[in-house]
């Protein structure tokens, strides 16, 4: 494959953008991977070059497998399925909840809590749970506590949104996850490869992309690459939910019941 830009004398990286959105990922720093000792054989195909011992990555794959996985998650979300979007590093915490919020679609962005894919039904019923306290809590059921019940409760209750806030929406297991760091989230991705849940995912240089379904060759821990990458996964979404709607709107009206 040919190199996705035009390259720096003997520095392997990437110079001169042939196209707008290739020069866009070059600006949020997508290209820059980890140290060429840290690099996993699996990424190896995808790395342009080295410079200054840093691996950078091809953009031009990484430009050809983000519109994949972009029409993969439209795809799904088109057809009313759900996308668990992980994302517990600091950097891609506020980016995650921007997008999961505007989309209505389960999010994660506190520590992974083990059995979330892999036990659902129990982390399905500590979601219920929460939803409970909140309905006693709003309705003045809690006045019939002590204070130092009451406080008891809206601890409990605050732990509960902290972890389990973001799967409101998931009544059931995700068609899909995308997650941002798959070596950080390593149990989510062991978790859905486990349930044959399909992954979305950036793998940096030291990412092992042979584990993920569609994996993009991206900078996974710089703030403006993840945010740009969070943001073209919303937009894949953003689109899925528009396709959902124009479909509906196509739909021929249910006929009315038969008269006995």
């Amino acid at each position: 494959m040919e190199p996705s830009v035009i390259a720096s004398e003997n520095t392997g990286i990437p110079a001169t953008p042939i196209d707008p959105e290739l020069e866009q990922m070059m600006k949020a720093g997508v290209h820059l991977g980890h140290a060429k000792t840290k690099d996993h054989p699996s990424m190896k195909r995808h790395i342009f070059g080295v410079r200054n011992t840093i691996s950078v990555i091809d953009l031009l794959q990484t430009k050809e497998a983000l519109a994949k996985a972009k029409d993969f998650v439209s795809g799904i979300v088109s057809r009313g399925g759900l996308v668990l979007m992980v994302g517990t590093r600091p950097a891609a915490r506020a980016p995650i909840l921007d997008v999961a919020t505007k989309t209505n679609m389960p999010y994660f962005i506190e520590r992974w809590i083990g059995g979330t894919l892999t036990n659902y039904k129990v982390i399905g019923k500590r979601v219920e749970y929460m939803m409970q306290l909140e309905h006693d809590k709003k309705s003045g059921a809690f006045e019939k506590y002590t204070k130092k019940e009451r406080m008891g409760k809206d601890e409990e209750l605050a732990r509960l949104q902290k972890f389990f806030d973001g799967l409101r929406p998931m009544k059931r297991l995700p068609d899909a996850v995308f997650i941002v760091d798959t070596t950080y989230d390593d149990t989510a991705v062991n978790e859905a490869k486990r349930m044959k849940v399909p992954i979305v995912a950036l793998c940096d240089t030291n990412a092992n992309a042979a584990a993920i379904s569609n994996p993009i060759p991206s900078n996974d821990d710089a703030l403006p690459a993840v945010r740009y990458m969070i943001r073209e996964i919303g937009a894949a979404i953003e689109q899925g939910l528009k396709e959902k709607q124009a479909a509906a709107e196509q739909a021929p009206p249910a006929a009315p019941p038969q008269v006995q």
